[in-house]
Formats: C-alpha cells, structure tokens, sequence
C-alpha cells in the first residue's frame, strides 16, 4: 500500500516539501487559479484550504501530464 497523496486540513506532513491546493477534478480544463503553496516541514499540520473541495498536494505529484 502506498503513502497518501492528497491531504485535508489538520492532517500532517508525511515529508517536508513544497505543497500546493488542487480541486477535484484534476484535468488542465478545471485548473484552478492562484493555488495557495505553502511549504512544510515532517509533522507540520495543513492549513485551511481556500475553499471545501481542494486538498493539498506535494508540488511534484501535482503536475498535469
């Protein structure tokens, strides 16, 4: 099983890294505009996001392919 990819407020960083906001439907016709980024270290706690329907995502694994 695989770690977690995408994480929800109050949750915690797995590994310390750049993160950024993505919504639910991940295709480059619903990107959405000005992601917050926040950059955490190991065991730091999410934030809020900007809205309910996004959820943090490590910066790398975020990218559309």
């Amino acid at each position: 099983m695989g770690e977690k990819t995408e994480y929800e407020k109050g949750d915690k960083a797995p590994n310390p890294g750049v993160y950024t906001e993505v919504g639910e439907a991940r295709s480059f016709h619903t990107e959405i505009q000005n992601p917050k980024r926040i950059e955490m270290e190991k065991g730091d706690t999410f934030p809020e996001t900007s809205n309910q329907n996004r959820k943090w995502k490590k910066v790398e694994k975020a990218r559309v392919h």
